[in-house]
C-alpha cells in the first residue's frame, strides 16, 4: 500500500494558516480589506493585548448574504475572481478566499453580518476550524468579525509571538496604512479601551496625515499630483526639513493596496537626493493608480509585495512627480520656533541710541502702543535700515570688536579671537575660534574652481538676495536682507557650489583628462584587487586612467585636469572603494559619487577665514545654484531668523 495521502482539510488549513496568518496584525489587514471590499464608509477596529486576545473589526458595508456566511470560510471560497483571466485584472484587495478559512483554523471567530436595514442578520461562530453556530440574528447593516484567542490551538506559533507592545505596534501600522490609503473611510482604532487613531472619513488626506503624525508633520508636506496615459499619481510627500530615521514612515499604494516596493522607494529617495542627511527619509504618501494589467499582486502570500510590467517607465514617472512637487520650495529652516504674528501686535518701549529723522511718530512714544501689523514693520524696517546701521570696515576681518570692561565703550580688537579662545571650547559642543589667518594669505585657489561654475538658471525658488555682515567662529558666514538675518555654513555652501560644477564637468570626461608627470600607485587587498581588474573601463567614463600593474598594485596614469589639487589619489582610491563595493557599476551614480568626492575634499573648511570680498562672491554663486538648500550630503546650508522672530526673542514685540 503507498505512504503518500491527502491531508485532512482541518490539518491543511492549520498549514495554510502559516502562509497568511503570520500575527495578529496579518488577521486585522485581511479583516480590514474585506470591509474596504465591501464598501464600508466606516471601518472600527478594537483589539485586546496585542490582538491576541481580541480583535475586532466592524463595517458598515454590503454584508454577506445568509447562504454564503458559511461558505466565507471554506477554503478559495470568493466571489472576487470567476476565471483565470481576472487574475490578470484585479481590482479589489482580496481575492483568495483563503483569509477566512485560515483565520478561522488557528482561533475562535464569530461573525455577524447583515446585507440590508431590516435589523435581521446571519450569525456563525466557529471555533478551530469546527462550526459550533449558525443562525439568524439581530443585526446592522455590516459585518462584525470577533476573533478571539488567535494559536490558541497551535502553541508552537503562540510562542513566537512578541510583546504586547511589538504586536500592539505592527496593528497600528495596519490601520495606519488602510487609513492613508482610504482617506474616505471613517477608521476608529481603539486598544484594551484607548482610543488610539480617529478619522474623519471626509477624503482629505492631509487631515488623515495629521491624525497619525501630528498637525505640524501634515503641515510641512507637499501635494503631488501627476499622470500620463499609463500611471496617475496622487499624494504627499514632507519637505526635507521633515525627516524620520527609518523607511516607516513612506507609505506606497497601488490602486489603493498597501505595498513594499523598491521600484517606488528608490526612485522617491532619488528625487530627495542631496536633499536628506545620511540615514533619514522622508514622511511620504503615495497613491500610484494604473490599470490591473500592469500590475502583478499575486506574488507574495500576504500580497505585500506586487510586480510591474513596465518598472523603468514608472520608476522615471514616479521620480519627475517627487522632483516636480520640491523643486517648487524653498529649504531655508528656521532658526527660531516662534508663533506666527496676529493682525494686532504689542510693541514694547524701544530704548533708541540712533533715532533717524524718518522714524514714525507712532514709534516714538514712550508708552505702550497698540499698531497694526503693517505698522509695526514699518517702524522696525524704518529704524533698522541701512542708512541707520554703522558704517561697515573696509578691511573686513581686521576689525572685530570686543567689549571693554566698560559695557558702554567698544574698542576695536584685532587680537579678539586670540584673547577669547578659551570660551569657544570643542568639548562643550561649541565651534572653534577662527585661527589667525590675514585674510589677504588665503590661497586664491580655493576659490578658482568655484567660482568658475557655469552660470545655472536656478530649478528652485530664487535664492534670497544676501548681503554680508560677517563670520562667526571661522565657520558660518553671518547675512542679512529685508527679511531678517541668515546663518551659512560656508563649508555646506562652497561643498554644494563644487558638486554642481564637478557633476557638470564628470558629465565630459573626454574633454578634461591629461596624464599626470608622476604616475600614481594605489594598492588593494587581493580581493578587492580582482574585482576591480574587471571594472577599470567604469573609470575612464569619470576621465580617470588606470591600469593593472600587477599583482595587487594598480596604477594611475591621467585624471581630470579640475581635480582637487593634491587629492587625485584619496578621490580616485575613495571611487574604487565605491567600485568595489557595489555589485555592479551605474555610471551616473559613479558620476555623481566622484562629484561628491572631490567637492567634500576640494571645498573650504570650518575655521577658515574669509575677506568681504570672497564671502559675497560665495553667497552670489551659492545663488546660481540649481539647489543652494542643501549640500550633497543634505545637511542644510542656510538656517534664516525673521525680523519677526528676532523681535519676538527680544521683547520688542509682544503677541
Amino acid at each position: 500500500m503507498g505512504i503518500i495521502r491527502p491531508l485532512d482539510e482541518h490539518l491543511a488549513n492549520q498549514i495554510a494558516a502559516g502562509e497568511v496568518v503570520e500575527r495578529p496584525a496579518s488577521v486585522l489587514k485581511e479583516l480590514i480589506e474585506n470591509a474596504v471590499d465591501a464598501g464600508a464608509t466606516r471601518i472600527d477596529v478594537a483589539a485586546e493585548e496585542g490582538g491576541l486576545n481580541l480583535l475586532r473589526v466592524a463595517d458598515n458595508g454590503t454584508g454577506i448574504q445568509a447562504d454564503d456566511v458559511l461558505l466565507a470560510f471554506q477554503r478559495h471560497a470568493t466571489s472576487k475572481i470567476a476565471t483565470s483571466k481576472d487574475l490578470f485584472q484585479i481590482a479589489t484587495l482580496g481575492f483568495r478566499g483563503e483569509a477566512l478559512p485560515s483565520i478561522a483554523a488557528v482561533a475562535k471567530v464569530k461573525c455577524v453580518s447583515a446585507t440590508d436595514d431590516s435589523g435581521l442578520g446571519q450569525f456563525v461562530e466557529i471555533e478551530g476550524g469546527t462550526i459550533l453556530a449558525n443562525r439568524e440574528t439581530n443585526a446592522p447593516k455590516g459585518t462584525e468579525m470577533v476573533v478571539r484567542d488567535l494559536f490558541y490551538n497551535t502553541p508552537a506559533r503562540l510562542k513566537y509571538m512578541k510583546t504586547i507592545q511589538t504586536e500592539l505596534g505592527h496593528l497600528s501600522d495596519v490601520v495606519y496604512r488602510q487609513s492613508l490609503a482610504r482617506p474616505d473611510i471613517a477608521f476608529t482604532f481603539a486598544h484594551n479601551g484607548n482610543n488610539l487613531l480617529r478619522t474623519p472619513g471626509n477624503g482629505d488626506l492631509r487631515q488623515v496625515v495629521a491624525a497619525i503624525y501630528g498637525t505640524s508633520s501634515a503641515k510641512a508636506m507637499l501635494d503631488i499630483k501627476e499622470e500620463n496615459p499609463d500611471y496617475s499619481i496622487v499624494g504627499l510627500t514632507a519637505l526635507p526639513i521633515e525627516t524620520r530615521a527609518n523607511r516607516n514612515a513612506v507609505t506606497v499604494l497601488v490602486n489603493g493596496r498597501y505595498v513594499r516596493s523598491q521600484a517606488i522607494v528608490q526612485p522617491l529617495m532619488q528625487a530627495y537626493h542631496t536633499l536628506l542627511p545620511l540615514h533619514r527619509y522622508p514622511l511620504s504618501v503615495l497613491d500610484l493608480k494604473m490599470h490591473p494589467t500592469l500590475v502583478d499582486v499575486n506574488v507574495h502570500p500576504a500580497k505585500l509585495e506586487v510586480r510591474f510590467s513596465k518598472e523603468n517607465e514608472l520608476r522615471t514617472f514616479v521620480e519627475d512627480a517627487i522632483k516636480k512637487a520640491l523643486s517648487s520650495q524653498a529649504y531655508i529652516p528656521s532658526g527660531a520656533a516662534v508663533r506666527t504674528a496676529k493682525p494686532n501686535a504689542w510693541v514694547q518701549d524701544q530704548i533708541r541710541f540712533q533715532v533717524p529723522a524718518s522714524l514714525p511718530a507712532q514709534a516714538e512714544s514712550a508708552a505702550t502702543v497698540q499698531l497694526d501689523e503693517a505698522q509695526v514693520r514699518e517702524a522696525v524696517a524704518g529704524y533698522e535700515s541701512k542708512a541707520d546701521l554703522p558704517a561697515r570696515s573696509n578691511d573686513w576681518g581686521t576689525s572685530p570688536t570686543s567689549y571693554s570692561n566698560d559695557r558702554n565703550e567698544r574698542t576695536p580688537d584685532k587680537t579678539f579671537y586670540s584673547s577669547e579662545k578659551s570660551a569657544f571650547s570643542t568639548d562643550r559642543g561649541f565651534a572653534r575660534p577662527a585661527p589667525e589667518i590675514a585674510p589677504d594669505r588665503i590661497p586664491e585657489d580655493i576659490w578658482k574652481s568655484a567660482f568658475a561654475a557655469p552660470e545655472v538658471k536656478p530649478l528652485v525658488p530664487d535664492f534670497p538676495e544676501l548681503s554680508w555682515i560677517g563670520q562667526l567662529h571661522g565657520t558660518y558666514i553671518v547675512a542679512q536682507n529685508a527679511n531678517g538675518l541668515y546663518l551659512i555654513d560656508q563649508h555646506a555652501a562652497h561643498e554644494r557650489i563644487h558638486y554642481e560644477y564637478y557633476y557638470d564637468k564628470f558629465g565630459r570626461p573626454d574633454e578634461a583628462s591629461q596624464e599626470l608627470l608622476l604616475p600614481v600607485t594605489l594598492e588593494f587587498a587581493p580581493d578587492e584587487s580582482s574585482v576591480l581588474r574587471g571594472r577599470l573601463a567604469a573609470f575612464q567614463s569619470a576621465g580617470v586612467y588606470m591600469e593593472d600593474f600587477g599583482g595587487n598594485t594598480f596604477i594611475i596614469r591621467a585624471v581630470p585636469h579640475w581635480f582637487p589639487g593634491g587629492d587625485e589619489a584619496a578621490v580616485v582610491r575613495e571611487m574604487a572603494e565605491w567600485v568595489i563595493q557595489e555589485r555592479s557599476v551605474d555610471l551616473h551614480v559613479l558620476r555623481e559619487k566622484a562629484a561628491i568626492m572631490c567637492s567634500c575634499k576640494a571645498s573650504i573648511k570650518a575655521n577658515q577665514a574669509l575677506t568681504r570680498e570672497s564671502g559675497d562672491k560665495l553667497l552670489e554663486r551659492l545663488g546660481a545654484c540649481r539647489q543652494p538648500y542643501t549640500c550633497p550630503h543634505g545637511r542644510p546650508i542656510v538656517v534664516s531668523f525673521s525680523t519677526y522672530e528676532l523681535e519676538k526673542m527680544f521683547k520688542r514685540v509682544m503677541s
